[in-house]
């Protein structure tokens, strides 16, 4: 049962009170209350669903939602009152205004997502680059980037105007995408280092455009690309997977260590 607002409120005095009589561990009995009296709703596409962990929920289907996703790990650990998971593998921002927004209410107190990548072309960019020469590669991700800064921010207003619409007390965390290679790694032979930190700096476009809106929306935008920092592909320790023949779909997004590494503690800083 959610707790009233009032309650919520007496509690949080008296775990203050305690706080300061008995330091740190009453501030994560604190949050872990807070937590409890939560209605959580996650957005998104494959990065919130939480494709590239090789684990699914086999009655998500093509949708791909993965226990090991970050916002099963935060559910999983914060313990919400309610918890609706409807991010899908391959959304773009029709797809969420269209079908992810069922659970969404007046009670809803978080809200998390991570969308536009694939509005922008995000797939079709790294088979071009993967597949075609460099001047190809940069020509389709300066197609991608024009995109993101004419077309995208409408259609991220659409989605960010629909979820204020149904849940219109909801702290909103918007969260980004990696930077994919680390310049100059381990890495030897497949795309040259210019096409890589091309497609680096479109991710960088991208979550600019992404923060703005986010931000002209009253939401709060978190990034991932520090904590994935020497996490890139190419680095040596990655986080994400690289191009994968056996399931090309796993390709380029993040492993369960990029989502608990990562996008769980970028996101639990945010909510």
């Amino acid at each position: 049962m959610k707790l009233s607002r009032m309650t919520a409120y007496v509690s949080s005095i008296f775990l203050t009170a305690a706080f300061a009589l008995t330091g740190a561990g009453v501030a994560s009995a604190a949050t872990h209350a807070q937590a409890a009296g939560t209605d959580y709703v996650a957005l998104g596409d494959s990065y919130s669903s939480g494709v590239g962990t090789g684990t699914y929920d086999s009655s998500s289907g093509s949708c791909k939602r993965s226990p090991k996703a970050y916002p099963s790990l935060w559910a999983a650990s914060h313990a919400p009152a309610t918890f609706a998971f409807t991010a899908c593998s391959g959304a773009t921002t029709g797809d969420v205004t269209a079908g992810q927004l069922g659970p969404l209410n007046s009670s809803t107190d978080l809200v998390s997502i991570t969308i536009g990548g694939n509005d922008a072309g995000f797939s079709d960019v790294m088979t071009t680059c993967v597949l075609n020469s460099q001047s190809t590669c940069i020509n389709r991700i300066n197609q991608a980037r024009t995109y993101a800064d004419t077309v995208l921010p409408g259609k991220l207003d659409a989605v960010y105007d629909a979820i204020r619409a149904k849940a219109p007390n909801a702290h909103v965390v918007v969260i980004g995408y990696p930077h994919f290679y680390k310049i100059g790694g381990s890495c030897f032979g497949g795309l040259s280092d210019t096409s890589r930190a091309a497609i680096n700096s479109a991710a960088d476009e991208l979550n600019a455009v992404t923060a703005k809106r986010a931000a002209d929306h009253g939401y709060t935008f978190a990034s991932v690309v520090p904590p994935f920092t020497n996490h890139e592909i190419c680095s040596g320790s990655s986080w994400l997977n690289s191009l994968v023949w056996t399931n090309i779909g796993e390709s380029y997004h993040p492993t369960a260590a990029g989502q608990s590494g990562a996008y769980l503690p970028t996101f639990a800083n945010a909510a």
